[in-house]
């Protein structure tokens, strides 16, 4: 695998030829919306097949993956643009592998929200280990808020994804309830009832673990967290499922701030079976224009979690989103727009922008002016951006990533995980 990127100048077909590969193949991984026009500073992602398969009559998908001891997703991943369905003809070529040596093996996780486009849904599942809809919330009374999560719950179960089920303090009205939380940490009788809901909802839709995404929480109530992570675990355990808990991007056991108080790394690392590390949204809807995740804040966070918990429970939260941000920036006032990275790139495109790259932060940039006369700056992630986050889980020995989230195309970063990593499936090492 190379990452190129495009100098004014270039065509799709004499960067093909550079590498002597396919400009077709070229257009279909990296799904180019306009061939023809290319932007200066844009990311392309070059594979380079070792071992192909040219179908035979008879042959299924099934049959071609037994032949070469791999799975039918492996043959999905590797030929995106069957997207993932099981539909060859006879003389079709497939990719069996590429050139790239693998880095090793990561669990792969995704948030995934029940009105997800069911065609991106299927195009991205054989590249999880696990799928998360997002989110069960809670009642009062220590019931639960139902989800319509039937949809995804069967197609992760065609592809052989392990869904989990999702509990947040999250509201109607799209913010966590620190009163709420505190409800719960506080009342041993509703916690009692919360968790024997969640376990009837897990072995009615038989879901693989839960992951649990209490945020906001009191200083005063940091304690009790731990303790409801502990029970909770314990509990779910006992029957046969794993907890998952998502915590705020600290750097150190002190940080101020209500995001970060309620949060115990040591405490919660050794309570549940595993954490997700938030490392994302230092570029904000709200916040001055900067990259999502600079590669040295999360560092930060990553040197302050290893002296928390065990490498081996932590999960790295990536980002698949970007921001676009009108100027100037007025704090209080000014109002960034979430953007899907393949939108941030046709933004640029369209308003003839050259994309940058920011080194300290490792991650790509521009500003263009719309047709209204203002100026907008967007930060967003491309291939290389990527391919820095996903090297850090061998590089910490960290069990893979989280994606939040699911719910926008971007398939480079699936091209990058593929040619560097094999995908855990359940079950497997």
């Amino acid at each position: 695998m190379e990452i190129y990127v495009v100098q004014p100048g270039d065509t799709v077909f004499s960067i093909a030829a550079k590498y002597g590969v396919s400009a077709w193949d070229m257009i279909q991984y990296n799904e180019i919306e306009f061939p023809e026009r290319l932007v200066p500073g844009q990311t392309l992602v070059i594979l380079f097949p070792r071992r192909t398969h040219i179908v035979e009559a008879g042959e299924t998908l099934s049959s071609i993956a037994r032949q070469y001891n791999m799975t039918t997703n492996q043959l999905y991943r590797n030929n995106t643009r069957l997207g993932a369905q099981n539909l060859i003809r006879p003389g079709e070529r497939l990719v069996i592998s590429f050139e790239q040596e693998k880095m090793g093996a990561m669990s792969v996780n995704g948030y995934a929200y029940p009105f997800v486009n069911r065609t991106l849904l299927r195009h991205t599942l054989p590249f999880l280990t696990y799928i998360t809809p997002f989110t069960y919330g809670i009642t009062y009374g220590g019931g639960l808020v139902d989800l319509d999560d039937t949809a995804i719950l069967s197609m992760a179960q065609e592809y052989g994804v392990a869904p989990l089920m999702h509990l947040s303090t999250l509201t109607q009205e799209g913010s966590f309830s620190n009163e709420l939380a505190s409800r719960v940490l506080n009342n041993p009788e509703i916690q009692n009832r919360l968790i024997d809901n969640v376990l009837q909802t897990m072995r009615e839709k038989q879901y693989h673990g839960l992951d649990i995404d209490f945020e906001f929480i009191y200083a005063s109530d940091r304690d009790k967290y731990t303790e409801f992570i502990r029970t909770t675990t314990q509990r779910l355990n006992a029957q046969g499922f794993e907890v998952i808990v998502a915590l705020a991007p600290k750097t150190s056991s002190t940080q101020p701030g209500l995001l970060y108080q309620g949060h115990d790394y040591g405490g919660l690392g050794a309570a549940a079976n595993a954490v997700l590390l938030m490392t994302y949204e230092w570029g904000y809807t709200y916040g001055p224009p900067m990259a999502v995740a600079p590669i040295g804040n999360i560092r930060a966070v990553l040197d302050y979690a290893v002296t928390q918990i065990p490498r081996n429970r932590i999960y790295l939260g990536v980002p698949n989103y970007g921001y676009d941000w009108p100027l100037p920036f007025v704090r209080g006032t000014t109002r960034a727009q979430s953007i899907s990275n393949m939108e941030a790139v046709r933004t640029a495109r369209d308003n003839r922008a050259a994309i940058e790259y920011d080194e300290q932060a490792q991650a790509p940039h521009f500003q263009y002016t719309n047709q209204q006369g203002v100026l907008h700056e967007v930060w967003f992630e491309d291939a290389r951006s990527i391919r820095i986050k996903l090297a850090l889980v061998p590089e910490y020995g960290f069990l893979g990533v989280g994606y939040w989230n699911l719910m926008r195309p971007f398939p480079q970063n699936w091209l990058v995980l593929n040619a560097l990593y094999d995908i855990r499936q359940i079950g497997e090492a």
